[in-house]
């Protein structure tokens, strides 16, 4: 199991099923990488168990341009009253 913690901002996908995000930044991508191949369920998902302040969730990672980027449900945004460009700090749990 690794432990992950790291800030970004909340950003908006627009398309078919639009979603909000947050990227994982590089290094903590690299770390999730090098245990892809144990915890994925598929299409390389990652399992994780996510922290936005009180509020915790599960949920997967989705792979995007090499790294990693933690969707956001409308219930966590709400509770936390976060919007579109707010910086967050993200708790992981991974494996």
């Amino acid at each position: 199991m690794i432990n992950i913690e790291f800030s970004g901002k909340i950003w908006y996908w627009r398309g078919p099923s639009p979603y909000f995000f947050v990227t994982v930044p590089a290094e903590p991508s690299d770390d999730i990488h090098h245990i892809s191949g144990i915890v994925t369920y598929g299409w390389g998902m990652i399992p994780a168990t996510v922290r936005i302040g009180q509020t915790e969730w599960q949920t997967a990672l989705w792979p995007k341009d090499g790294g990693y980027i933690v969707p956001l449900k409308d219930k966590v945004r709400k509770a936390e009253k976060l919007e579109e460009g707010d910086e967050v700090v993200i708790r992981l749990e991974i494996g």
